[in-house]
């Protein structure tokens, strides 16, 4: 490899992310549920049996590049738009070129950018076997495009890289274009955690990175050089060292502990340091659930309704919907009942089994006019049949789900108390 200070003149280099891009689909890293052995892309491609498809997933995941590959599998013309830069008169432009005598593979990036009448221009296309189209968007396909046009895809679910596979990118860039630089691990942890599972930033941050050590002739690359690089985007990190997922660690264990302040206190320094707000938003649903649940459902709904409503502001009004949400989570009542419950019901059902469901409680028993024993509760005395049974038979009441006597769920507590009461003396009188 050149020397990384020679003198000459620089000549143009192709960007890192382009010099990267997989040439097979076993180049990819990353969607192993895909293009896995036996995977549903991986059998497409390695049988040629071509198909209309959408690729949904976060940016930085391969959506482009799979696209591309799909061209190569499928022997086609590859053929690219975007739904932000091309209008109407582009795509129909491009559907009029479609060769008869050879398949032509429409991709399409940001394809939810289209309206309803570009969607509609693509389906006579799509319907008759024309072209092959394959759209990327990272919005869900299932409200942004057309159903009859969905109707003729299969969606393909694409996840954002995590922390291995992202270290793979990382030596693969490292080994083919930055052997001369040496990263300590702390340089790379940083570079790893602000990707956050985006391999197109990623590669573009090692490209600022050739590009400053260029500069300033620097061959080793520190977690100092990285943060002097990211500047105000690696706060997050260069305070006190703590690393992505520390913080967000924090904010849940705020919220847990009904410290309204500290909670906003860590939701500032990562929308501070860059976190995306998609991100921070399905963090914050899920902490509602982890540690609110049934003590206060108010919480859970006022939490939802927060992060629509910075999904449609943005910005600061954006930023001050979230932080109402977290707010709202940290003052709530706390029960983690739920998640309990359903752990112990899940390892039950693993080591017990599949038990015949009982004869009063079988539709097929219904529907054959044999539905006898079986009491409906809307009949009895306060909506409540005491002493029926609906577990299998041979399985006693377990009592997974206990309420914590908090908020809401006190009164859960106190009422099903009451219900197991009446069921227990009904049982004694059998």
């Amino acid at each position: 490899m050149a020397d990384l200070f020679a003198s000459h003149a620089p000549t143009p280099r192709t960007p890192l992310a382009e010099a990267l891009r997989p040439a097979t689909f076993t180049d990819v890293i990353g969607q192993a549920h895909l293009l896995g052995p036996g995977k549903p892309l991986q059998r497409a491609f390695a049988a040629g049996e071509a198909h209309s498809m959408i690729l949904w997933g976060p940016p930085g995941v391969g959506k482009t590049t799979l696209g591309r590959l799909a061209a190569q599998a499928f022997d086609g013309e590859f053929v690219a738009l975007s739904a932000v830069l091309d209008g109407i008169k582009a795509i129909r432009a491009a559907l009029e070129r479609v060769q008869e005598n050879r398949r032509t593979i429409l991709f399409i990036d940001e394809i939810h950018r289209l309206n309803a009448t570009q969607q509609d221009a693509l389906l006579p296309y799509v319907r008759a076997g024309h072209v092959i189209l394959i759209g990327a968007t990272t919005e869900n396909p299932s409200f942004e495009v057309n159903r009859t046009l969905l109707a003729r895809v299969r969606v393909h679910v694409l996840n954002a890289l995590d922390a291995r596979e992202l270290r793979l990118l990382f030596e693969r860039a490292h080994e083919r274009a930055l052997a001369d630089l040496d990263f300590d691990a702390g340089a790379v942890d940083v570079l790893l955690g602000y990707a956050d599972g985006d391999a197109r930033r990623l590669l573009n941050l090692l490209e600022q990175v050739r590009t400053l050590a260029t500069a300033t002739r620097t061959r080793h690359i520190d977690e100092a050089f990285v943060s002097g690089l990211l500047t105000r985007g690696a706060r997050r990190f260069d305070k006190g060292g703590e690393q992505f997922y520390d913080q967000i660690s924090a904010l849940h264990k705020s919220v847990r502990g009904s410290n309204p302040d500290a909670a906003l206190y860590w939701l500032t320094r990562m929308l501070d340091g860059g976190v995306k707000r998609s991100y921070l938003a399905r963090r914050i649903i899920a902490i509602g659930w982890d540690d609110i649940g049934l003590a206060d459902p108010r919480a859970l709904r006022y939490a939802s309704d927060a992060v629509k409503a910075s999904e449609m502001l943005g910005g600061e009004e954006g930023d001050l919907a979230l932080a109402q949400a977290v707010l709202m989570l940290a003052c709530a009542a706390k029960s983690n009942a739920g998640g309990v419950a359903l752990s112990l019901a899940r390892g039950f059902v693993a080591q017990d089994g599949a038990r015949p469901v009982p004869g009063h409680l079988s539709v097929a028993a219904q529907a054959l006019g044999r539905l006898s024993g079986y009491r409906n509760p809307h009949d009895e005395e306060q909506g409540f049949a005491a002493g029926q049974r609906y577990f299998p038979d041979g399985v006693r009441q377990p009592h997974w789900y206990r309420p914590v006597l908090r908020g809401l769920e006190a009164k859960f507590a106190d009422r099903l108390d009451g219900l197991r009461g009446r069921d227990e003396d009904a049982w004694e009188d059998d």
